[in-house]
């Protein structure tokens, strides 16, 4: 049963507070004069219908859920602060401030660190997107924000991961398809070592690789090589076991656990999916061929490698999002918001996410005067994707019309683009996503924005 505002009932430990110790800091108060329009949970309680008709339960009964006032509130601290889910409940938990705050009383029990995490999931994306929009209407509407000019730019998310090495990808799968099988084993009732764990043999070879690098010679690479090829034979010797035991479990689903047991034979033969994807790469790389749309991570196989030619790092492993600043000015420190990130697997240019920008330009009825990119984007393709949303359009070293003074101008608010990543990434976490696959990349991603947008809505004059 859904819950959308609290409980705004004070306990008698609420009462005995000081005045000074109820009134919350200017940042928290200004953030909660904003969050107290009931128009931003609308979305929330769409999405929660619509899944109730989509599910065919009609009927309001059932356990309440937490109040959806709380859960944005927890949200947009957790986003501000860089905390986890289980650090953020403790320290709300802790701080009366916050605890006001999130609508929380001095004496009501704190919902579980697993109920908001679930819940972030279950939300998804979109209706982040929506509170997004929402805020930037609302400043329109109250006359405190005029959109001019925008400036627009693609920066790296990471996946969480390692640094994935092909070796190192077989060594993960042979670990993870060993103990997944031991799980379908048991339910199905078949011997524990249906599905051989092969972690020590491909340990023994992860060791002499990294014995071998260390020389760093011809000889060196194709013994690598050679090393590399022998995990992927053993990964592949695994991945057939798993299928073999997946099709015997689906073959045995009968009557009570059925169901338990399809659906872990569904995990198995996916994983298996994966580590087959490994093996083909682990040939391809031995055989000297080229590995297009290459797997970095069983856990998150929707990440890809990206080379964006930064020295730091040459190489970076997740997904590539272009922001979009709309700003009243383009005076140095100029601050505005940010429309919801473009995405796309893979290694996009910029070009191919820029029509889902200026799709978003239109969804919000917002016209510029000046829209500022960098060189990347290219003269045709810019013009098309945003005809009718800007009435100049300047391109770094390809379409920079006006005066000297003025050039100079678009160019300065162009490079701030790589300064408000940069604020994103290190004030609102937006420098890696904590979430698994494409989809919870996206509600990082909204979740980052929106807090960074409701942030810059309380500096609004």
């Amino acid at each position: 049963m859904l819950t959308l505002l609290a409980d705004g009932a004070e306990s008698l430990w609420d009462e005995i507070l000081p005045a000074e110790v109820k009134a919350l800091p200017d940042d928290l108060a200004k953030l909660d004069e904003l969050l107290c329009d009931p128009a931003l949970l609308a979305p929330i309680a769409v999405r929660w219908e619509r899944e109730l008709t989509e599910a065919s339960r009609h009927s309001p009964r059932g356990r309440p859920s937490i109040a959806m006032e709380s859960y944005v509130r927890l949200m947009v601290i957790k986003h501000r602060s860089g905390w986890g889910y289980e650090t953020l409940m403790r320290e709300v938990s802790d701080s009366i401030h916050l605890r006001r705050f999130c609508r929380f009383g001095l004496s009501e029990r704190l919902p579980d660190e697993s109920t908001v995490r679930k819940l972030t999931r279950r939300l998804g994306a979109e209706v982040v997107h929506q509170l997004t929009r929402l805020v930037i209407a609302k400043a329109r509407r109250e006359k405190r924000f005029r959109p001019r000019a925008a400036r627009i730019d693609a920066t790296v998310v990471e996946a969480d991961i390692k640094y994935p090495t092909d070796a190192g990808l077989a060594a993960d799968g042979v670990r993870a398809l060993a103990r997944e099988g031991r799980k379908l084993a048991a339910k199905v009732k078949m011997k524990r070592t249906a599905v051989r764990d092969r972690s020590r043999a491909v340990g023994v070879r992860m060791r002499a690789l990294t014995r071998t690098l260390r020389r760093r010679s011809g000889e060196a690479k194709a013994e690598v090589l050679e090393l590399t090829k022998e995990a992927g034979a053993m990964l592949r010797k695994s991945v057939k076991e798993a299928r073999s035991l997946a099709q015997a479990a689906r073959s045995s689903a009968r009557g009570r656990g059925a169901q338990s047991k399809l659906k872990a034979a569904r995990a198995l033969e996916e994983l298996a999916d994966r580590c087959e994807k490994v093996c083909e790469q682990i040939v391809k790389r031995v055989a000297g061929e080229k590995i297009t749309d290459r797997l970095v991570s069983l856990w998150d196989p929707d990440a890809r490698p990206i080379r964006k030619g930064k020295l730091s790092q040459p190489n970076q492993f997740g997904y590539v999002d272009q922001l979009c600043e709309i700003t009243q000015n383009t005076k140095p420190g100029a601050r505005g918001f940010i429309l919801p990130l473009a995405s796309q697997t893979g290694n996009p240019t910029e070009n191919t996410l820029l029509p889902h920008t200026g799709e978003e330009l239109r969804t919000l009825e917002i016209t510029l005067k000046e829209v500022m990119v960098d060189g990347a984007f290219t003269t045709n393709e810019t013009t098309t994707a945003l005809e009718g949303l800007a009435n100049e359009i300047y391109i770094a070293g390809r379409q920079e019309a006006g005066s000297r003074k003025t050039r100079r101008r678009r160019k300065r608010y162009r490079t701030g683009a790589e300064g408000r990543v940069s604020h994103l990434k290190r004030g609102y976490g937006l420098r890696r996503s904590r979430l698994k696959c494409d989809e919870g990349h996206h509600i990082w991603d909204s979740w980052a924005t929106f807090t960074y947008n409701a942030d810059t809505y309380t500096t609004l004059g």
